[in-house]
């Protein structure tokens, strides 16, 4: 096993060596612009340390790893164009640097080279990673219309938003660990609960997201702060603070939730009041626990050593106390 950055040095070295300067360049720029922009690279880094857990050279996994990330961003890049997004990691989102057909376009070429970098398995591999990864995408998309469709709705359930977000996070990062078992041809049940592992610290991971995303700092969060607030997005926050808010915290919440100011400081500023006031914020940090805790009760039925069901636990730990 590797320290967890070793795992993402290894990574970004992979990444480096790709060719992605092609002609059109307005096709293939905006596809290095994203992949370089940073990010936590969390995914391909699960790809690889979960090859090593499973006993096989974590250096097999890298074309798959490169799959997982390339779809990733392009989800993305597309998710930017549909929230109007003017910020990616800190920097100018792919369709406002360019415009937006070139980030529909690119992205919907990051999507078919995704499937590419899979080529390079033996067909019994590959067409087990293809096949999740197929199930994976599929669901992604299910999730994101979930998400656009929560939008306009004024019903929305915690186990609906619960689905929504396993669907458009948690999913991916599942898949992430589960193609590493895949590569490391450890036994189907291990690879069952792997994806358990990282389908439940998925959830926890978005949880974590939508706190951050109200709560975060700005210089840090790499994206702009209240933006589920200024799209009016029922995340969990808000649901959390309509089931617990008095009558008039409720109606003074449905208010800022619909409606879209010019400027929205006043608004995002009130929001976050009736989140504390509520017990929404205390709420949504016990689910971020509760759900890396189902997480960690995984490992424990997994067949590989304490020590390295240890180095998962801490990694999951790791990821709970972040704030970017």
């Amino acid at each position: 096993m590797l320290p967890i950055n070793e795992y993402q040095e290894q990574f970004l070295r992979y990444l480096e060596s790709q060719n992605i300067e092609k002609e059109p360049k307005n096709l293939y720029q905006p596809i290095d612009y994203i992949l370089q922009l940073g990010g936590k690279r969390l995914r391909p880094i699960l790809t690889l340390m979960t090859t090593d857990i499973f006993n096989a050279d974590y250096k097999l996994a890298l074309p798959a790893a490169m799959a997982v990330e390339v779809f990733h961003n392009f989800s993305l890049v597309h998710d930017d164009i549909m929230d109007d997004a003017p910020l990616r990691r800190g920097n100018s989102t792919v369709h406002e640097k360019w415009n937006i057909n070139t980030g529909i376009l690119s992205g919907d070429a990051m999507l078919i080279l995704a499937y590419q970098h899979f080529e390079q398995y033996e067909p019994a591999v590959f067409r087990d990673l293809a096949k999740l990864f197929s199930k994976t995408a599929l669901e992604v998309c299910e999730g994101q219309q979930y998400d656009v469709d929560f939008e306009t709705r004024t019903d929305v359930t915690i186990p609906e938003y619960l689905k929504m977000i396993e669907y458009k996070t948690a999913v991916l990062v599942a898949a992430a660990m589960k193609m590493g078992a895949i590569i490391a041809e450890t036994s189907e049940e291990n690879a069952n609960l792997i994806y358990d592992f990282g389908r439940n610290l998925g959830v926890a991971f978005q949880l974590q997201d939508d706190y951050l995303d109200a709560f975060g700092n700005p210089e840090t969060f790499g994206k702009q702060v209240g933006g589920d607030i200024i799209e009016n997005k029922k995340t969990y926050l808000y649901l959390k603070a309509i089931e617990f808010s008095k009558p008039e915290e409720k109606e003074q919440l449905l208010h800022y939730f619909s409606i879209q100011p010019k400027d929205n400081l006043d608004k995002i500023n009130a929001v976050k009041e009736i989140f504390n006031a509520t017990g929404a914020s205390v709420a949504t940090q016990k689910s971020i626990q509760e759900y890396t805790l189902k997480a960690f009760e995984t490992l424990d039925r997994i067949n590989i050593s304490q020590d390295k069901k240890a180095v998962l636990k801490a990694f999951g730990e790791n990821l709970m106390e972040r704030k970017v």
